[in-house]
């Protein structure tokens, strides 16, 4: 049959939606009784809706109110120390609303006003200086898309399946335009020339809150790509992500992502503070512990088919969706398999990978029922392959919490619900 004559895709989903009206509806729906959603004058068509200063700052819409953050109560003793999870199974695209993005806190998210912001840069420098606000706004700017993953995401997953939805395996990321100053042009005016050779210099980034969640970063990294940002997707910090200033690390781990930053110190070595040698560090299967692990390698997930993203529209047409990622550069293959890795084919990516940025992909296919074991597969531009969870576990043993990019599988059952299962 020639391809003209072969029903697109759309008229399929038109025809497998009139069966599925069947199937819930009966032979009222078979015999095209019509539709009042249709056929009658519905009230929002006959009455005013909200005006136009209704909601001077937009907010959500109330059907999609499930659409949220959520914490895990046992994961923490207090959620002023906790993190909660970006809802990635109800998302699509790639940029995270701020409201939906997660957080992590070590002391809670403070209140501090841009009229009361310093930044100050010491050290090593030729000319400490403290910077405002109003200063860093003054400095040209930049903007970048790059996602923030939490170190310990799909860290409860290292010894098996355990927490049963995407969100929750994978929640501790968002994906989002970041607007802000190059941390080497604040370090250039400061001037470099007393800190001498550096090849083997660091800056020491310390926070606000009462935490501080000091770190400490390579002088290469910190002249590279680094972000002393104030604005993400277009408009402020929100508190919990660092208003009025946060530090962007691209590619890096989260925790090195330092908010409401306060002070830029540049040294000789890295300070070894408790988030870089006690936390943060991998431990191996004989009890040692590997640090300076900070590139978040390239990992995927499969968000739609999910344990909270169930298929409930019945057989035919649908669309596996996920999302990847890589701190080494961008993605440029994903791949998916319906049988837990036997099989694969080569998923849509939605644009090109950004470097640093998350990548949207989609496999469209045909489901009829059949059980699934559903798994993505992604690799970057530096030819790096995700790993099963077993090869990672052969280098690292069951200790680790962090830094988990093992393969992710779902268990897509007859009914169309899933759940997490080990499949490594």
């Amino acid at each position: 049959m020639s391809d003209i004559f072969k029903p697109s895709r759309r008229a399929f989903l038109r025809g497998t939606a009139a069966a599925a009206a069947g199937l819930t509806a009966g032979s009222a729906a078979r015999a095209q009784t019509p539709d009042p959603l249709i056929t009658e004058t519905q009230d929002w068509a006959i009455s005013f809706g909200d005006a136009v200063d209704a909601h001077p700052y937009g907010l959500p819409i109330e059907y999609e109110a499930d659409v949220i953050r959520r914490n895990v109560e046992w994961l923490t003793a207090d959620t002023i120390s906790s993190i909660n999870f970006t809802p990635i199974h109800a998302l699509d695209g790639t940029i995270t609303p701020q409201g939906c993005a997660f957080e992590r806190h070590h002391s809670g998210a403070i209140d501090l006003r841009k009229q009361d912001y310093r930044l100050m840069i010491n050290g090593l420098v030729d000319t400490p200086l403290v910077f405002t606000y109003d200063d860093l706004e003054r400095f040209p700017r930049e903007n970048h898309v790059y996602f923030c993953e939490c170190a310990a995401n799909t860290g409860m997953e290292w010894a098996g399946a355990q927490l049963n939805g995407a969100q929750f395996t994978h929640g501790m990321i968002h994906n989002m335009e970041y607007t802000g100053v190059p941390l080497r042009t604040l370090l250039q005016e400061a001037g470099l020339d007393a800190a001498g050779d550096l090849a083997d210099k660091w800056v020491f980034i310390e926070g606000a809150d009462a935490s501080s969640n000091g770190r400490s970063i390579p002088m290469e990294k910190a002249l590279d790509d680094v972000l002393v940002a104030f604005k993400a997707n277009g408009e402020a910090l929100r508190k919990e992500h660092g208003y009025p200033v946060r530090l962007v690390v691209p590619g890096w781990e989260g925790n090195l992502w330092v908010k409401w930053i306060r002070r830029i110190e540049v040294m000789d070595g890295p300070v070894e503070s408790r988030e870089e040698t006690s936390k943060y560090t991998d431990t191996l299967a004989d009890g040692t512990s590997r640090k300076w692990t900070w590139v978040m390698d390239a990992k995927s997930v499969v968000t739609s088919p999910s344990p909270q993203s169930p298929i409930t529209h019945g057989h035919g047409p649908l669309v596996i969706s996920g999302l990847a990622w890589s701190g080494h550069g961008a993605i440029t293959r994903v791949d998916v398999s319906k049988d837990g890795g036997m099989t694969w084919e080569t998923a849509r990516l939605a644009k090109p990978g950004e470097k640093m940025a998350l990548t949207r992909f989609y496999l469209d296919t045909t489901w009829n029922g059949e059980e699934m074991l559903l798994q993505a597969r992604a690799m970057d531009d530096t030819g790096y392959v995700q790993p099963t969870k077993d090869e990672l576990r052969e280098v690292r043993g069951e200790n680790s919490i962090y830094h988990n990019n093992g393969i992710q599988t779902w268990h897509v059952k007859p009914n169309g619900e899933a759940e997490n299962v080990e499949v490594s």
